[in-house]
């Protein structure tokens, strides 16, 4: 074989590959259309849905503000009230036994009425059973017992405000079964 009968034989190979390529593109595209076009034709002859309308749109209605005059709530100020400032830890008070104790680790298990007083009767996590009595001051936040009563002992504790005062919050023990 020579060298010009092998090239026209790869020129011929090269042209009957390109022949069959560009005939199997063509088949593949004409083919799959058939069933597109049935789809098409059989939902075009269904009944159309009804749509429903859209809701109604609420005008807008404008808000005049009117509180420019008064004070910011995003700037701290604290409530306005003088006496409220006034609220202070007594940093050179003495101490009381039960003030170390958080409130939540103490327990009212009842009371007691002594020389006509009535004393509350406070068991801390040891076990030990203490009398307070109406002034005598308990838990960690400087509270105050203002009441003792057969079911509670209520206080006042002294806490900081979040905008670097204090404030007066109450709180209670309850009698414990």
């Amino acid at each position: 074989m020579r060298l010009t009968d092998m090239t026209l034989t790869h020129r011929t190979l090269k042209l009957a590959g390109l022949a069959c390529a560009a005939l199997f593109a063509l088949s593949a595209c004409s083919g799959r259309d058939g069933d597109l076009e049935t789809f098409i034709a059989a939902t075009k002859k269904e009944p159309g849905g009804r749509v429903e309308p859209l809701p109604e749109v609420k005008p807008y209605e404008s808000f005049a503000y009117q509180a420019q005059d008064l004070r910011s709530p995003f700037m701290p100020g604290g409530s306005g009230s003088s006496s409220a400032s006034a609220v202070r830890p007594d940093i050179k008070r003495n101490r009381e036994f039960l003030e170390q104790f958080s409130l939540d680790t103490l327990r009212m298990v009842g009371t007691l009425k002594l020389g006509g007083r009535n004393f509350g009767l406070v068991q801390t996590k040891d076990g030990l059973v203490h009398r307070v009595l109406p002034g005598n001051y308990i838990g960690q936040a400087e509270g105050k017992i203002v009441d003792v009563a057969a079911s509670k002992i209520e206080l006042v504790e002294i806490v900081p405000d979040g905008l670097g005062g204090y404030m007066e919050r109450p709180a209670s023990l309850a009698l414990s079964e």
